[in-house]
């Protein structure tokens, strides 16, 4: 897959995803969106507003995202950003109980590979 909504990748309702967040920019292709293609190998597509605890977590088990990395013009994140997180990465913040509330119609239907629909709903910020 290509870059951007352009595409029109579908989210885990079946309808077009929508734009995740721009402020900070995320997805794996920085345009917006929980967009996946055969480059993502880390599938890049639950939609998850931040928290203290989910980021002490991820940097915990080795993926520091509070650090800013300007190289890769990455702001860090703060409690309240939106981003869109690896969905293996989700999914283990969850069994750990750490998981963020994510955005249905934001996440990607690629998510679905990794973590059945009504567990997501239960962490849904949105209708379902």
């Amino acid at each position: 897959m290509g870059d951007g909504g352009s595409d029109r990748q579908l989210n885990v309702l079946g309808t077009p995803l929508e734009v995740c967040c721009k402020k900070p920019m995320t997805g794996f292709y920085r345009d917006g969106y929980c967009n996946t293609g055969p480059m993502d190998t880390g599938t890049h597509t639950v939609c998850s507003e931040m928290t203290d605890s989910f980021l002490s977590f991820s940097a915990w088990a080795g993926n520091d995202l509070i650090t800013p990395v300007p190289a890769y013009d990455f702001p860090g994140l703060k409690a309240g950003d939106f981003w869109c997180l690896c969905a293996r990465r989700w999914l283990e913040a969850q069994q750990a109980g750490y998981a963020p509330k994510i955005w249905l119609r934001r996440t990607n239907i690629k998510t679905l590979q990794i973590v059945p629909l009504e567990l997501l709903k239960e962490y849904a910020l949105d209708d379902s």
